[in-house]
């Protein structure tokens, strides 16, 4: 095929696509027509604060920890309904253990400084998504053949928190096997955005960004191997970091990843509501690697050089950004030069229209398991023909997306062919690209997502959206979505910031510095 031809066809594709999107999306616009299903507003406005002040609160005995747990239940029991968000609870342990801290708080057995520096998080409560393992809970992945299955040990990451003071009260729901990013399974069902119910909530760790956008605990902890983190931290206006890589242990996580590679891609990270949590609850979870980060040392936003670009170039069959989405890097900028004198700069990487394939490319592994098999739970293999029979009766185990994505795993290039060769080659061209370019003082803004949260049903015509995040995971770069507001039609927006492995520390700083300008979450109701 002459490159003419090859330009002239992925022109057709693009606007083909684009109509088939245009048709879809104003059709579930009619299927969808109103607001959705009305949430309840904050009353309580222990709901608001930071995990940083409520842990405060409770070591100064200006509140106890048992009175923080019944807040955050009764907005669980509040919103649950609506949102189908936490798929297991563990209320009535997490009320013990409550009743415990306070009790040591009581006893003055402990210095209040003594137990800032031990145990900065002691009696706040937090969530987690039900494939990182919390002992004595479900540990399924959204899997209908785990639905049983139980974890024997805490993840690395959940006994860090642990140690750190902070106890588990609920898990949260995910997409099938955490490979999809709308979460949706046949065990749990369904979760609904807080800010419009007709509206995805993303994935994998969708629930847990539901449930932070919704005021429902006091944070979670996702996890991200394409987005997992911050495209539902995107949906739902919260905060979200994924770590450099092999910073925080992935031992707990289900599924497990197949290769060292992957294991690079695949980082747990904090959601929160506010931007101080991230950073010393990073450097909880990543227990003794933290030092590698220099989260300690203070960063200055007026030394820092900004980077930022607008789309990833043109990819086929990916959404153009919002032209709001692209307004957020133009007020960034006016605001950095406002504030701080600082120029940000555009930049172009002609390699990110290419940011599916080279993700793709890079999941592939030298042996199994296949897809088919995760779905059987490593116990022989699905036929994802026969299931998707099933499925047109419903009577399958599975969703159609992880039918689709089992038969989807068959194709497209092999592990060392000529085309995977190329792709891995390019995935490395681009990461010196950006290392070059941030350097150690460096930082890149770019789009987390193209559009604000699609009705439900509505990725499926455009599933190659999630490559904004997934190029980041294959680079190995650490990344925080950066809520900034509401769109015209009341649904969260915002930006993802990158820098250079382990200088995670940048993009923390940036995100306090951004929620400051911008406001961050924004509440999707509160009493007046």
């Amino acid at each position: 095929m002459t490159k003419n031809l090859r330009q002239f066809t992925k022109s057709l594709v693009r606007i083909i696509h684009g109509f088939v999107e245009l048709f879809v999306h104003y059709f579930f616009k009619f299927v969808y027509s109103g607001s959705g299903q009305q949430m309840p507003p904050i009353k309580d406005l222990l709901l608001l604060e930071s995990a940083t002040s409520i842990a405060h609160k409770i070591r100064t005995k200006k509140i106890t920890s048992v009175q923080v747990l019944e807040s955050f239940i009764d907005r669980i029991k509040e919103v649950n309904p609506i949102l189908n968000c936490v798929v297991a609870d563990r209320f009535e342990e997490a009320r013990k253990e409550a009743r415990a801290i306070d009790e040591l708080i009581r006893s003055g057995t402990v210095p209040e400084d003594a137990l800032a520096k031990e145990k900065p998080f002691l009696g706040v409560p937090f969530t987690t998504k039900d494939c990182i393992a919390v002992k004595g809970m479900i540990h399924t992945s959204g899997l209908v053949k785990r639905r049983n299955n139980i974890a024997e040990e805490d993840a690395d990451a959940i006994a860090c928190l642990k140690a750190a003071g902070a106890y588990p009260i609920a898990l949260t729901n995910v997409s099938e096997l955490c490979m999809w990013w709308e979460s949706a399974n046949n065990l749990h069902g369904r979760s609904s955005n807080p800010y419009n119910t007709n509206h995805i909530v993303g994935g994998s760790s969708g629930g847990e960004g539901c449930l932070q956008g919704a005021a429902g605990s006091a944070f979670g902890i996702g996890s991200d191997i394409g987005g997992s983190i911050r495209m539902p931290s995107f949906f739902n206006g919260v905060f979200g970091h994924k770590p450099s890589k092999f910073i925080v242990s992935n031992n707990g996580q289900y599924p497990i990843p197949i290769t060292t590679e992957q294991t690079s891609f695949l980082g747990i990270g904090p959601m929160s509501r506010h931007a101080e949590d991230l950073l010393p609850l990073l450097k909880i979870i990543a227990g003794k690697k933290a030092p590698e980060l220099r989260l300690d040392e203070p960063v200055d936003i007026k030394k820092l050089k900004f980077y930022y670009q607008e789309n990833d170039m043109g990819a086929v069959c990916v959404s153009p950004v919002s032209p709001e989405i692209k307004g957020l890097l133009g007020k960034i900028s006016v605001h950095l030069e406002k504030a701080h004198g600082i120029k940000a700069k555009k930049v172009g990487f002609q390699r990110f229209r290419k940011s599916a394939p080279i993700w793709f490319a890079n999941m592939k592994t030298p042996n199994g398991p296949t897809f088919q098999e995760q779905l059987a739970n490593l116990q022989g293999s699905i036929n994802p023909y026969l299931e998707l029979l099933k499925w047109i009766f419903r009577t399958s185990e599975h969703t159609f997306i992880g039918i689709i994505t089992a038969l989807a795993d068959k194709g497209g290039c092999k592990y060392g062919d000529e085309k995977h060769t190329y792709l891995v080659e390019e995935r490395g061209k681009l990461r010196r690209e950006i290392e070059e370019l941030l350097g150690d003082d460096g930082v890149f803004l770019y789009p987390t997502h193209p559009t604000a949260a699609p009705f439900h049903n509505e990725p499926l015509v455009k599933p190659f959206n999630f490559s904004y995040t997934a190029i980041i995971n294959v680079l190995g770069f650490p990344a925080t979505h950066i809520p900034m507001g509401l769109n015209s039609e009341g649904l969260p927006i915002g930006i993802q910031v990158v820098a250079n492995t382990k200088n995670d520390r940048l993009c923390l700083a940036v995100a306090r510095e951004l929620e400051r300008a911008f406001g961050g979450w924004v509440p999707p109701v509160v009493e007046a």
